[in-house]
């Protein structure tokens, strides 16, 4: 859906998603969940999630990253401790959050634990 050249301009690019649905690492994540007694290489994973080509690998390295899936040889598979429904939950209710309240600005934080100027 298009959007007005002074949305385009002056928005966050952190709003500035052509959608809101499923992330290429969350259609990744539910397709792999969803078949956790095989392993597929990184077409068969595109194949079926149409994550485009470029984007793939990158997506299965980022999951394999945080423990989510694994592989061995060209074949990927879910990791066997990995918890899907957890994952993905937390990635939507994110994406509604941000969604519905718009994107944080780390500008806008208070001190964090990591904040070292008042010691």
């Amino acid at each position: 859906m298009p959007i007005d050249v002074d949305e385009f301009e002056e928005a966050p690019e952190a709003e500035l998603r052509a959608t809101s649905g499923p992330t290429n690492a969350e259609r990744v994540l539910a397709f792999l969940g969803e078949h956790d007694d095989q392993a597929f290489t990184p077409k068969e994973i595109r194949g079926a999630t149409d994550v485009p080509r470029g984007s793939i690998g990158v997506v299965l390295s980022r999951l394999e990253d945080r423990g989510l899936v694994r592989h061995r040889g060209e074949y990927w598979a879910i990791a066997p401790d990995a918890d899907v429904d957890t994952a993905l939950t937390s990635a939507h209710v994110a994406r509604a959050a941000s969604d519905r309240l718009g994107a944080e600005d780390p500008s806008e934080w208070g001190p964090g634990v990591d904040d070292t100027e008042g010691r």
